[in-house]
């Protein structure tokens, strides 16, 4: 029997273990036990992470997918500099300010559809938090009571927050030992043929009076292992959420900002969702900021006499004037500078070098949507390995699953993507 005692044992036992000083840091998505030494990282510049040892790496992975602009932008640093004199933070709660009231019209004029009202928050996962409690209330304040639950689909990641989590795929994904914890969903395989789209259109009718909402990761199931679908697949599956009186949320998280080569995944299909999570990307890699965006029809739930109708949720930082200046300062950049064009120059080359992959051992699949080049294996990428030889390659990269995927900067340079492709090759080659 485990019993609190014994566990405080064990960890007595541990405690005697660490010694180095970066025990005391709890790292994500880590088994500290079992883990090399994590690289130590002095500065960043452009697509460059430079090492505590002088080696200078390329960011294969732009600091999970958020570094659009590469590292510390002069326009985005100047930007932020400007506000930390003047004005650091103030709470959202009765007060306002320029920097938040400028960042939502910018979003609001780029946003898929008619996404007209924007909600910050701090991270992704509590953006997809808030679409859920968004959805849900949506009903509850129209007198509709049950909807409660929300169409998912395999395969799927929404993040590490407890609702998010429920979302996540429920056997595969990295939170399925917390079954019989987390609030049960409706798990659905996302189509691909027309049987298997009748087939859902079943499953929504059968779960239509208890389910709030249907979320999906446009065009892209990116942290669940890079899988991709169609632009006719997401419209079909919008047609039939929407169809049965379902919210449709886009979470595009890791899509927006130009990832996919558009500045959102969804407009690649010409539809706009009720409910869109955005964050990662948002301030160009410089600090964390999140939303969730809706419609006015959306909105106007909430919209009324009744106090009890607001939407009860206020992260403390929610919209603070240093995050959102970032922001504004990187859409400003997608506006001046040729980002979708780079986007699309990455793909080209991706789809020029990375075939070759096809050639080695145990390589299940090459495909490339966008700044996303991913090579599928038939076997789990040994994490450990990748982390630990690739500095020794010149570059950063840190799989998923059983790939191996590219996601660099948009501004790198066509030199600089020849050496991260051949680096994961060479990956390839060695085994990972």
């Amino acid at each position: 029997m485990v019993t609190r005692a014994s566990t405080m044992s064990r960890h007595r036992d541990l405690v005697l273990e660490q010694t180095l000083t970066e025990d005391h840091v709890w790292l994500p998505y880590t088994q500290a036990k079992t883990a090399r030494s994590p690289w130590r990282v002095v500065s960043a510049e452009g697509v460059y992470l430079t090492l505590a040892d002088g080696r200078q790496i390329i960011d294969g992975i732009a600091s999970w997918w958020t570094a659009c602009h590469g590292h510390r932008h002069p326009h985005i640093l100047e930007a932020v500099t400007d506000q930390l004199e003047r004005l650091p933070h103030v709470m959202l709660g009765g007060l306002v300010h320029e920097p938040v009231e400028a960042l939502a019209r910018q979003l609001v004029a780029i946003a898929p559809g008619a996404l007209n009202h924007v909600f910050f928050c701090d991270s992704g996962s509590v953006a997809v938090e808030v679409a859920m409690k968004m959805a849900v209330q949506f009903w509850i304040n129209q007198g509709v009571r049950g909807r409660t639950r929300f169409i998912t689909f395999l395969d799927a990641y929404h993040g590490d927050t407890t609702g998010a989590m429920s979302l996540c795929d429920p056997d595969e994904g990295m939170h399925a030992h917390f079954k019989g914890f987390l609030l049960e969903q409706f798990p659905s395989a996302l189509p691909q043929t027309a049987s298997e789209f009748a087939a859902l259109r079943r499953f929504v009718a059968q779960h239509q009076s208890t389910a709030a909402a249907l979320i999906i990761e446009p065009l892209i199931q990116a942290a669940g292992g890079m899988r991709f679908h169609s632009p006719e697949q997401l419209r079909e599956v919008h047609e039939i959420a929407t169809a049965h009186d379902l919210l449709v949320i886009h979470d595009e998280i890791a899509t927006g900002f130009g990832r996919t080569g558009k500045m959102f995944a969804s407009q690649w299909a010409e539809i706009g969702p009720d409910i869109m999570c955005i964050g990662k990307a948002l301030t160009g890699g410089i600090m964390s900021l999140a939303a969730a965006m809706a419609t006015s029809e959306v909105y106007a739930a909430f919209y009324r006499d009744e106090a009890e109708a607001a939407l009860m949720h206020g992260p403390t930082y929610m919209g603070n004037p240093l995050a959102c200046r970032a922001a504004s300062a990187s859409l400003e950049l997608f506006a001046r500078e040729p980002r979708l064009e780079q986007v699309a120059r990455i793909e080209e080359i991706g789809r020029s070098l990375l075939p070759s992959a096809r050639r080695l051992d145990g390589v299940l699949d090459v495909r490339c949507q966008g700044a996303f080049l991913v090579v599928e294996l038939d076997h789990w990428v040994n994490s450990q390995a990748v982390m630990t030889q690739a500095p020794d390659l010149g570059v950063w990269l840190r799989p998923l699953r059983n790939t191996l995927y590219l996601a660099p900067p948009l501004t790198i340079r066509d030199e600089e993507l020849v050496t991260l492709v051949q680096a994961a090759l060479e990956l390839i080659r060695r085994g990972v």
